[in-house]
């Protein structure tokens, strides 16, 4: 019994979001130290380049999997997915910008910072909203979980 709870735990769909949060926040962190720093630019591009993938195969896995579930679970009236919807898209203009542009560009440690502030105000608003009602759906987040974590694994493999 232990074992499935474990099981459970560890493929839980909003658990497996929640992580990618958290480590997102600590890199956001980072990036924020270096530019204080004015850290070599080629770090500071590499730290945003890792950003931006974990941004983007987070993004595509709440997209194809997590939202239309989450949707179907809550009625298709739920605005927060709509919201979310359009601050992913947003987010993924401003990751383009970034993954576009160097460092030596006068914006470019805005941008990562927007980008930063975007995605704290997405997340306070999935955790402290959107994952406290799917939680309480019928939505049987382990079996998505599993999906979510496969799916991510192949997305961070392709880049």
């Amino acid at each position: 019994m232990a074992t499935t709870a474990k099981n459970t735990a560890k493929t839980d769909a909003i658990k497996l979001l929640t992580e990618d949060h958290k480590e997102v926040k600590k890199l956001f962190d980072e990036y924020k130290k270096l530019a204080e720093e004015e850290a070599p630019a080629q770090e500071r591009q590499q730290l945003a380049a890792r950003i931006c993938a974990m941004l983007t195969v987070h993004a595509t896995i709440e997209e194809e999997l997590f939202y239309p579930l989450a949707r179907e679970a809550l009625g298709e009236d739920d605005d927060l997915i709509d919201e979310a919807t359009v601050e992913h898209a947003s987010a993924k203009d401003l990751i383009a910008q970034i993954e576009d542009s160097s460092p030596d560009e006068p914006l470019y440690d805005a941008k990562v910072t927007v980008l930063g502030e975007y995605i704290q105000h997405h997340v306070k608003e999935e955790e402290g909203e959107l994952f406290p009602k799917v939680r309480k759906s019928e939505l049987d987040l382990a079996v998505l979980g599993a999906e979510m974590a496969e799916r991510k694994q192949t997305l961070e493999a392709t880049l």
